[in-house]
């Protein structure tokens, strides 16, 4: 087991009968979408000439990692948690196609919007479509760019099932001064509930809200 994972004590965990519940499903997922405001995220990063994708990605992470059933995972017949997830996104690439991206995170913004810069380059270049083997500390990532969707499917696998979150964002419009952009979010049912994905929302908007304190490396 990797260095600081928890395994959930099953016979004494809450979620038990809700876990169980779930998993005798053929397709144990829901998926979520709902549209947030990145007014304050694009009104940032354009004064600052930076990248939209890294600073979302950094709000998106630091909101999912602070929700301990997102960074749960079923292993078999046991449950996890990491001490920390890591957003392995899509990069787009040549002939339309798309690699995978991989960022270590950071709770420091500054640090983590390098990395992440830095990994992008290295996916564009050196494209791939392979994870880690046998890693499932991830929160898979995809952005949509050209849609401002209102649902979201995901392909996951079923045998066995893949408990790994996947979140997508799309376009986002203009109207005034605010700026929809749908955020749909992914999760095995045996693990995470709606009230899990609202905290997931509010922290995200918290994030972006508060952007002026964290995205000049203070925070």
């Amino acid at each position: 087991m990797s260095r600081g994972v928890r395994r959930i004590d099953l016979e004494n965990w809450p979620r038990r009968r809700h876990f169980e519940l779930f998993r005798t499903l053929a397709y144990p997922y829901f998926n979520l979408c709902a549209e947030i405001d990145v007014a304050p995220l694009v009104r940032a990063v354009e004064r600052g000439g930076s990248s939209f994708t890294a600073h979302l990605v950094y709000a998106l992470s630091r909101a999912a990692n602070g929700i301990p059933e997102l960074r749960q995972r079923i292993r078999g017949d046991e449950v996890v948690e990491h001490p920390v997830v890591h957003p392995s996104i899509t990069v787009r690439t040549a002939e339309d196609l798309f690699a995978f991206c991989t960022i270590e995170y950071s709770d420091n913004a500054e640090a983590f919007v390098q990395s992440a810069m830095e990994a992008i380059d290295r996916a564009r270049r050196h494209p791939s479509i392979e994870d880690e083997p046998d890693r499932d500390d991830y929160l898979f990532m995809t952005a949509i760019p050209w849609v401002s969707f209102t649902s979201m499917m995901h392909p996951v696998p079923l045998s066995p099932p893949d408990s790994v979150p996947r979140i997508a964002w799309g376009r986002f419009r203009v109207e005034g001064r605010r700026r929809p952009m749908p955020l749909s979010i992914h999760a095995h049912h045996g693990l995470v509930d709606g009230i899990h994905a609202g905290r997931f929302y509010e922290g995200v908007e918290g994030w972006i809200d508060d952007v002026k304190r964290w995205a000049d490396g203070t925070e």
